[in-house]
């Protein structure tokens, strides 16, 4: 890893496992405290919901931005350190139908669940990297897999260069966030589960169509 390239690493639930070169690990209220790292040094940071929660709801919540923690700790990223570039690798959201599933073998593909959040990652991927162009902030995707991330995929090696930000319909982004607050459907706990039967899965299916629609060639 060039760390020349990269100012601030942020390792999501099991990834920190991977490699050392981490300053901050993010999780969710049910990850396992058996899985957080046995040693914390004073040089790295753990974030949990209670801050977390709070960044995603700046821009407009969990149902519209997704409530998986990739999405989470890109909303985060953005919130909090405000950089130039996000830089996303392993967070492809495809998993093999046979063979290992995660890096530490076999586990659950938390972004296919059936939730009604996630039903287009693409249009959730596509709803953060416009909200980042906003703030003058490029996501790119480091992976050379196939991916159901919409970013433009780059490398390590270019990262010392200024990230090129992307272009977009913004009559299709001003028709979605219209729809978005037309709805209001936020809960600011972040526990949108618990209030899921007042969100229309065809209203958010509508929302997600439309941020498609800001990318479409």
């Amino acid at each position: 890893m060039h760390k020349k390239s990269i100012d601030h690493v942020i390792a999501i639930n099991n990834a920190w496992k991977v490699s050392c070169f981490w300053n901050e690990l993010i999780y969710p209220e049910d990850f396992p405290e058996s899985k957080l790292p046995p040693v914390v040094h004073k040089s790295k940071k753990l974030t949990s919901a209670e801050t977390y929660v709070a960044a995603q709801n700046n821009y407009g919540g969990f149902i519209y931005g997704g409530g998986t923690m990739a999405f989470t700790a890109g909303y985060y990223a953005l919130y909090q350190y405000r950089p130039k570039t996000i830089a996303f690798i392993g967070c492809d959201m495809m998993y093999p139908e046979e063979g290992k599933t995660h890096f530490y073998g076999d586990g659950t593909a938390d972004p296919l669940r059936d939730d009604i959040t996630l039903q287009s990652l693409e249009a959730k991927s596509t709803r953060l990297m416009i909200h980042a162009a906003k703030q003058g902030c490029a996501l790119v995707n480091l992976s050379q897999d196939i991916s159901r991330l919409t970013f433009p995929k780059t490398s390590i090696d270019l990262l010392t260069q200024p990230s090129k930000l992307i272009s977009w319909n913004t009559l299709a982004e001003k028709k979605a966030l219209q729809l978005e607050r037309k709805l209001n459907y936020f809960v600011a706990s972040g526990k949108y589960w618990e209030q899921v039967h007042l969100f229309d899965k065809a209203n958010l299916q509508k929302i997600d169509q439309l941020w498609l629609d800001c990318i479409k060639n």
